[in-house]
């Protein structure tokens, strides 16, 4: 005789290590089932496998949170909220180094679909499913708990108003992908962006009212961080390490810091690496006035050049122009799998281009943040393109995500940055 199922409930067709379940994996729901709701989950005979998030409106309709008879309460939000700021601030003691960092990275902390960063006093979220949504306001109030309250920034002691606003205390905002937002069914609680807005990734969901950016610090270096109208949450806080590493390379030494956004690489060369020389390339009018802005904020000068990395590249080959590091770090350019073999050619083609502009001996540092990439697909697309540019290279290292982004063994895409350090002779 079977036990009676605990309401509201999904039954899986297949389960597996994997935490998420597509609807053609889902064989049947309880009515009382409903989108953005935690179910208990069983398995295809009928036993109890795990709670999760369950959304029959979007295409990943389970998104498992635990497993076997745990629960889902109040207990389960905070141990997991806490384990995930006591990783950044006791076990990687990020403060001490910088006042950004990613608190919650989804699957890698447990918590598929919501990824939360922290930039000085802010708390930005980034929501990818319909159940954290609706958990937010539980999730912001753990953070504030397990945080407590932020160091008062400079800029913001100094205004005259400052005593007034009382003690500070963490702003959160919230932004959506607009593609996310429509097959997981959340409301926006804010105006779509402005014509003019450059990104393409997301737009802000609802924020509390403020500005829409603040100055972080990061290795002694300071920049701007546009959380509303920059890409993803604004900020790159997963090349931390490998900003920090370039500067290994760089005394003395030409950079050409490609697809450079703000100017996290290029800063760290000039100011932590001594390079004589940094040109910053990228397409994004908007990214490179804030770049010149972070320039202008720690009293350095770099050369920016608005142009596309293929026709850049291609130009500098043209002229005979060599450089002796350079950075290759290109935006996403498979976000599905009908995409990928397209996308192959793409970093085949830039790395043949990159790899051709490096002076012999000199380190090319080469980047994908492509999760449907393989680190081994990556790797024999480089191989190719050496062939094709008539070069050899040596590998010195790969790398990935800094430690605030932990991979979940489970759910290989969670390891989606991918970083060859390259000695090109």
């Amino acid at each position: 005789m079977s036990t009676p199922r605990q309401s509201p409930w999904v039954q899986l067709r297949t389960t597996g290590p994997h935490p998420l379940y597509f609807r053609k994996m889902v064989g049947d729901a309880s009515r009382d089932a409903r989108p953005g709701e935690v179910v208990t989950v069983y398995d295809k005979e009928g036993r109890l496998y795990g709670r999760g998030h369950f959304n029959d409106q979007s295409p990943i309709a389970v998104r498992m949170l635990t497993y076997g008879d745990a629960p889902v309460d109040d207990a389960f939000w905070r141990q997991r909220v806490g384990e995930a700021v006591r990783l950044r601030r006791e076990t990687l003691r990020l403060d001490d180094q910088t006042d950004a960092y990613r608190l919650i990275h989804a699957e890698g902390d447990r918590l598929s679909g919501v990824v939360v960063e922290r930039y000085a006093d802010r708390l930005v979220f980034e929501l990818f499913s319909l159940g954290m949504q609706q958990e937010q306001e539980r999730v912001v109030g753990l953070l504030r708990e397990h945080l407590g309250p932020p160091p008062t920034r400079p800029e913001s002691a100094a205004r005259p108003d400052a005593a007034a606003r009382g003690p500070a205390d963490w702003s959160v905002h919230t932004r959506v992908d607009d593609l996310v937002a429509e097959r997981e069914g959340i409301r926006l609680l804010a105006p779509p962006r402005p014509i003019d807005a450059k990104s393409a990734d997301a737009r802000p969901a609802a924020r509390q009212a403020g500005e829409n950016s603040v100055i972080i610090r990061e290795h002694g270096i300071r920049y701007r961080v546009d959380f509303v109208g920059g890409h993803k949450t604004g900020f790159f806080c997963d090349q931390r390490d490998h900003r920090r590493r370039l500067a290994e390379f760089t005394r003395g030494k030409t950079l050409l810091d490609l697809c450079c956004y703000t100017g996290g690489f290029s800063l760290n060369a000039r100011l932590r690496g001594e390079a004589s020389d940094v040109v910053a390339v990228d397409l994004d009018e908007k990214a490179l006035a804030i770049a010149k802005e972070n320039a202008n904020l720690n009293q350095t000068r770099i050369n920016f050049v608005h142009s596309d990395a293929f026709i850049y590249l291609r130009q500098m080959i043209e002229n005979n122009r060599r450089f002796g590091v350079v950075v290759l770090d290109p935006p996403k350019f498979a976000r599905s799998r009908e995409e990928l073999d397209k996308a192959l050619i793409k970093y085949n083609d830039l790395n043949t281009l990159a790899l051709q502009v490096v002076e012999p001996g000199g380190v090319l540092l080469t980047c994908s943040c492509s999760g449907l990439v393989s680190p081994t697909d990556f790797a024999e697309a480089i191989r190719r393109a050496a062939r094709r540019a008539g070069r050899a290279v040596q590998v010195l290292q790969q790398g990935g995500a800094a430690g605030d982004h932990p991979v979940a063994l489970e759910c290989p895409e969670s390891e989606y940055l991918k970083a060859f350090w390259l000695r090109v002779v």
